[in-house]
């Protein structure tokens, strides 16, 4: 599909989606607990789809009581002995050690840019956790067969957090103790989310400086009501467009939030747009913008409202942590450089783990979304500051995180 956004003045107020990060989680805790849960205000992109069908299959029952809200019949009682995980990488590295747990072998299947993406950071610390494991040389599928035991293991934590977030919510189910030692970790704040979700479900994890966490084994978790938070990773666009074109207020958020994205309101503040934290909501409203520092190491699904910022913003902007882009749903940094470079914005990411955006005069162009869903958004955003129309092909892939966005962007630009 292509969509063809034009340019244009933005103003009114927002509610993206449910955070797909806590819901992912929240979704495994579920299956986890004897009891029964409540998930409100869930949302039902294409990742959350995949999640929901691996806890179906790994022995869930789920009842829908209402359009947001969810009833899990939590146990691990598999139904098939294969995953379907879509294109969701958090639900591979999370579902893994889950379907570990597991006396019978397991088999997880993926589809799209998920076969290219790495799961090696997976098989060995697996292997040393007592699970047998057959993988594709470092890629999907690959099958695993439990239980997984618990003790001392190492995992490298330089590519993604998202496997260290599945140990961490299945180890409290094994029968022993285990200590976690995690080099070189990355996306911290989402090791808390992690954290927080088991800790609601009535699960305890204790962890020192990112490095070194305990988890007791033989825990339960408990059936619990939760709330899911709005996401910060898509209302990161929405207030980029606000700080870019107009005003937006989002709803359904906080600045308290453990998800790593509230970053977003730093950068804008450095770029030197106005941003209002009112209790539940928060407001960007547009002012001159300069060039701006910003290392979103540790906030990697930024970099692509970053970019549509840094496109507008006068002088050259320095954005730190490319080197987490290159197993997303396309090589981000590159399909940043290239798309933004048909809309007339120097992006150049020569130098190790930094990408400068020159920013300046938008013109019309034919993107490419690379089939990843931030890509889409992001230019789509950008393209509300051009001279003229922009064209995004392949802008259906938005459904992965935010299937509504076009439509959400079209009421505050006054499209009806």
């Amino acid at each position: 599909m292509e969509i063809t956004i034009p340019p244009g003045r933005v103003e009114g107020t927002l509610t993206p989606p449910c955070s797909k990060s806590y819901a992912q989680r929240a979704l495994a805790a579920s299956l986890l607990c004897d009891g029964v849960s409540e998930l409100h205000h869930i949302e039902f992109c294409d990742d959350t789809r995949s999640a929901l069908r691996c806890i179906e299959t790994l022995g869930a029952r789920v009842e829908r009581l209402s359009d947001d809200t969810l009833e899990i019949h939590g146990g691990l009682a598999p139904r098939a002995a294969t995953l379907h995980v879509g294109e969701s990488g958090l639900a591979t590295r999370l579902f893994t050690p889950v379907a570990a747990l597991c006396r019978t072998p397991i088999r997880i299947e993926g589809e799209g840019t998920l076969l290219g993406r790495p799961m090696r950071m997976m098989t060995g610390p697996l292997r040393d956790l007592g699970v047998r494991v057959t993988d594709r040389d470092g890629y999907l599928p690959i099958e695993v067969c439990g239980p997984l035991h618990g003790g001392v293991v190492r995992v490298d934590g330089s590519v993604s957090s998202q496997f260290v977030t599945g140990l961490l919510l299945s180890l409290p189910l094994a029968a022993n103790d285990t200590t976690l030692y995690v080099s070189d970790a990355v996306s911290t704040p989402y090791l808390d989310m992690t954290i927080d979700t088991a800790e609601r479900f009535g699960v305890e994890i204790f962890q020192r400086d990112y490095e070194e966490f305990y988890i007791p084994g033989g825990q339960r978790y408990c059936g619990t009501h939760f709330d899911i938070e709005g996401d910060w990773s898509a209302a990161a666009m929405l207030l980029v467009a606000g700080a870019t074109a107009g005003q937006v207020t989002v709803r359904n958020l906080s600045m308290l939030s453990k998800q790593a994205d509230t970053a977003i309101c730093t950068a804008l503040v450095r770029a030197g747009a106005a941003v209002i934290d009112e209790a539940d909501r928060i407001t960007a409203v547009q002012r001159p913008l300069r060039a701006f520092e910003f290392d979103a190491t540790n906030c990697p699904d930024l970099f692509p409202a970053l970019a549509a910022l840094a496109a507008v913003a006068e002088g050259v902007s320095v954005l730190h942590g490319t080197s987490r882009l290159t197993y997303k749903e396309s090589d981000r940094a590159a399909a940043i450089r290239d798309e933004y470079a048909k809309l007339g914005v120097e992006v150049d990411i020569s130098q190790d783990d930094v990408m400068t955006v020159r920013g300046g005069a938008i013109r019309p162009a034919h993107v490419d979304s690379h089939r990843d869903h931030r890509m889409a958004m992001s230019l789509a955003v950008a393209a509300l500051r051009c001279e003229g129309p922009v064209t995004i092909a392949d802008a259906e892939c938005v459904a992965k995180s935010y299937p509504d966005f076009f439509e959400e962007l079209g009421k505050v630009k006054g499209e009806r």
